[in-house]
Parts: structure tokens; sequence; C-alpha cells
């Protein structure tokens, strides 16, 4: 079977220190409840420096430029420690600063919504400028700006969503609708964040593979936020939108929704609708979530550590047709989480993992490496939610001696030789598996590893339509080099078919 193959990946950053104070649904609400809050006043205390975000050691991890071994080699906790010689540059992607985003969120607004003031709109300009994937057609998207008292009175008269550089007002985003609650200005705003977002990483999955953008026929986009009015209230269509600004002028798309779970779910979908035929270069992609950013920031605050959900996250990974080189993705070996699995741990893990193994003859310890929620502690651990990937290697670990597989006295070691330090934010879907895609890739070129399992978990139960959980894998396997052959029948052959039909045809009626 010529299972499709993943042939690039990458992977974004954007610090986004304003959008964590304004923006952020735990400090937006904040503000609701108890606007004199002492939380409220430190926060703008904790939030870092852009040089700091940059050089911080889960960061440098995400967009390629150390692995996740190189990750673990540093002490825990990380938020105090730096990557010396660090640069916005890795392997599979970048990391951006605020202004230069708020830049590509006007870029990325095609119906004048966003409102920049002029003298930024000149300096992000000229910033971007130098910026080797934001060309002159997309510049020129920014315009000459506007005054800032046009926009204070947008803010004031018309409900416009402020946007904040250095805590100063810089800009706004206006509603698009004077009464639809799904086009209001902070709706958009969240919006826009997510495509702006899908558009860094999907110039950079172009950049970094040298992908002729032509080629793409299809996008997936699978973040956590909806996009639509009053009609139709998720309608979408972020994926169209996302590769219309990045030049897939032959793409089409839409979108895939499942929480968390969502990355693995679309990496499938992808992946069966290479395999069919139907399209031969699929990208799956997700912007970030602003809602998420200092989700848990109550508990770094009061720990006295930097509010460390100060990154929008974003990726793109690249599905096409088998070319005999790349990993495969083995959608014969696929595992689901069904209806009545039940929540237990252990039936979750059994459902995602052993499962689909036992259809190839597998043992847990045939695969190399599982990427699982790949939540950073860094974040989670002072939230009290501990390290969230060491307790689903416990529980893939655990299965394995149930099994007889490994043994009990090996189960101490089995989170480090089988699974990953977490290092992606904690930006709902963004940990979803995914992040190991491109180091999956990469060492099963290199033969490192010969076989990888993505896993999703995901929380249906966060849209009040059902308690039941959610959660799709699939294993990356390295390709034997084998390719099927198509066997397409030439208009020639069709011809030389039917005379000698018509010829045999022919002498049964002379015959009788």
């Amino acid at each position: 079977m010529a299972f499709p193959v993943i042939k690039g990946t990458s992977y974004i950053l954007i610090n986004a220190p304003d959008m964590v104070l304004h923006n952020g649904t735990t400090q937006t609400s904040e503000k609701v409840l108890n606007p004199n809050s002492e939380y409220l006043k430190e926060v703008p205390n904790h939030l870092r420096i852009f040089e700091d975000f940059v050089c911080y050691p889960p960061n440098q991890t995400y967009i390629g430029a150390i692995t996740p071994q190189e990750l673990s080699q540093y002490e825990f906790p990380w938020y105090d420690k730096k990557v010396e010689g660090a640069t916005r540059q890795g392997k599979y992607g970048e990391i951006m600063p605020q202004d230069e985003f708020i830049g590509l969120m006007k870029i990325s607004d095609t119906f004048d919504l966003v409102k920049l003031e002029k003298a930024f709109s000149d300096h992000i300009k000229e910033k971007l400028k130098i910026h080797p994937l934001i060309d002159d057609n997309l510049i020129a998207k920014i315009g000459e700006g506007e005054e800032k008292i046009e926009i204070e009175e947008l803010i004031r008269e018309q409900d416009a969503e402020p946007v904040y550089q250095n805590n100063q007002v810089i800009g706004c985003v206006k509603r698009a609708h004077e009464i639809d609650v799904n086009l209001r200005a902070h709706t958009i705003f969240e919006n826009l964040v997510v495509k702006a977002s899908g558009v860094l990483a999907l110039l950079n999955l172009i950049h970094k593979n040298k992908i002729d953008a032509n080629s793409i026929e299809y996008v997936i986009e699978c973040s956590e936020e909806a996009c639509g009015d009053m009609n139709q209230r998720g309608g979408g269509n972020f994926a169209k939108s996302i590769a219309e600004i990045a030049g897939c002028n032959y793409a089409t798309g839409s979108d895939t929704r499942g929480f968390c779970a969502a990355p693995t779910h679309a990496l499938i979908e992808a992946a069966a609708l290479v395999q069919s035929g139907v399209y031969e270069n699929i990208v799956i992609l997700a912007g970030g979530a602003s809602a998420k950013l200092g989700m848990n920031g109550k508990d770094h605050v009061k720990k006295g550590l930097p509010i460390l959900e100060d990154a929008l996250g974003g990726f793109a990974i690249l599905i096409s047709k088998n070319d005999g080189i790349n990993p495969v993705l083995r959608t014969d070996l696929v595992g689901r989480h069904k209806v009545g699995t039940g929540s237990s741990p252990q039936a979750v893990m059994s459902s995602l993992v052993t499962e689909p193994l036992e259809k190839a003859g597998l043992k847990i310890t045939d695969i190399d490496k599982y990427s699982v929620e790949m939540q950073n502690p860094d974040i989670t651990r002072p939230a009290g939610a501990g390290d969230v990937p060491v307790s689903n290697y416990k529980m893939i670990g655990a299965l394995a001696v149930k099994r007889g597989e490994l043994e009990r006295k090996e189960l101490v070691e089995f989170p480090q030789k089988y699974g990953l330090p977490g290092w992606a934010p904690t930006q709902g879907h963004i940990p979803s598996g995914v992040p190991y895609v491109g180091f999956a890739r990469d060492e099963i070129l290199k033969g490192k590893i010969q076989r990888a399992m993505i896993i999703a978990k995901g929380s249906l139960f966060l849209g009040r339509m059902t308690n039941l959980f959610d959660g799709v894998s699939i294993i990356i396997e390295k390709n034997d080099g084998k390719i099927e052959e198509e066997k397409r029948i030439s208009e020639e052959q069709i011809r030389k078919l039917m005379a000698e039909i018509m010829r045999e045809f022919a002498s049964h009626l002379l015959g009788k």
C-alpha cells in the first residue's frame, strides 16, 4: 500500500505580552469580576521581554533550534535558563515579536477592520521590509495608517477592540456588524490572530521546505476558533483565507474542529485524502489562540514566576503522495477513542495505543517515541496539573507491563526512553502530538528511529454538548522505498482493446 508521506513541517511562535493583559480570557474576566485586583496590578511586572522569550529553551525547541534531547539536558525548571546564542530563527520556523505580528494582522485583514496609527504603520512597514517572508505586495496591505483621534473615536463610540504595543493603544479592530455578536470586535480580533499566525506558519512551511506554493491543492485548518456570522456561527473558512494571503492560488480547503485533538484528526484526514488520490499535496495548519494567553497566569504570579503563557503558537505540515523517501503515515494503524470507550485513563490509552498496535502485531515497545500532550511542565506544574507528558508515558508504560511487554523494573525508565519532554505552549490544540512531527521526520530520515506514534486527546465536554472524551492516534514509520505503480490505461490502449473486441465479435458473427 502506498501510504502518504510527511514532506515538510513548520512551527512558529509569537511573543504577545500586551495581548496577555488585554486579550487573554483569565485577565479580561478578572477585569470584569474584580477590576481592582492585585493580580491585574502585578501582571505587567511578570511579562517577559522579547529577548528572554527567544532564549527560553522550550521556545527554541518548538522552532527546531534545539532538539527535545538537548532540552532535557537543561536543569528543570527552565524559566530561568537561557539557550546561549539563541536567535529568532530555527530549523522549522521562527519567533516573531508582537509589533511585527500586529502588522501581519493588518496584512491578513481583507475587510479593512484593523486600524493602525500612522506612526506605527510607518514603523512596522520599515521593520517588515527586512523580514525574508514578507514581500512588498504584503507590506503594501498595511497602508498609510490612521490618525490617533480617529482610532480613539472608534474605540469609544463603536466598541472597537483596542490594539496595544508597550501598553499603549496603537490601533484597533472594528466590529464587522452592529448587532451580530459573532462579528463583534473582540471576536474579529481573535479570528484575525488565528488567521495571521496561520499565515506565518504556512509562509514558513513554504520557505523552509522550498515548496512551490501553487503545488498545494488543499488546506485543512485545525485550530480551536470558529468564524461565521449569526446565520452560521462556525461556518469558516480559515483554511482558504490563510491560503489566499500565503499565495497558494491553486488551493482550496476547509476547517476541522475537535478541540485539543483536532490537529491529529486533521493529520489523519489529510493522509486519507492523499492516499485515496483526491489530492497529492495537502497542508494541515493551525494558528494561535489569544484567549488562552496567560491562562494560568494567577498561579504563575502567585509563585513569583514570569507569565509563561505569553506565546501564540502555530504550525503547518505538508502531507504528500508517497515519494519512496519521506516517512509514511500508517493510515491502517489509526487509534480512536470511540463513543463507547469510556473515560478511564486505562480505557482511553488502550483505545489510542494498544488497539492500533495489535492490528500490526506490534508491541508497545516497538514504537520508538510517543508524542502525546506535549505541554510544557514549566507552565503546568506551578498550576497544579503536574508534568502532563510524563503522566501519559507512565500510563503507556503501565499498559506495557500489564501486557507482559515490559518488565516492571523498566517502568521507571519508560518516560525517558520512549517519551519526550514537553515543550509546547498551552494553546489547547498546539501541544496535541503534532509538535514532534518535525523531529520525528528528521530522526526517521537519519535512521535514528523507525516508528513514532502521534497521540491526541481532547475535551469535548467544553462545548457543553456531551460529556464524552475524544482522542485519535496515528503511527509515523520509515518509508520502505517501494512505491506502487499506478496502472492507468491510456487512450491508445483503450482503442487497441476496443479494436480487438470488435474483431472477435465480427469473427463470431461470420462464424455463425
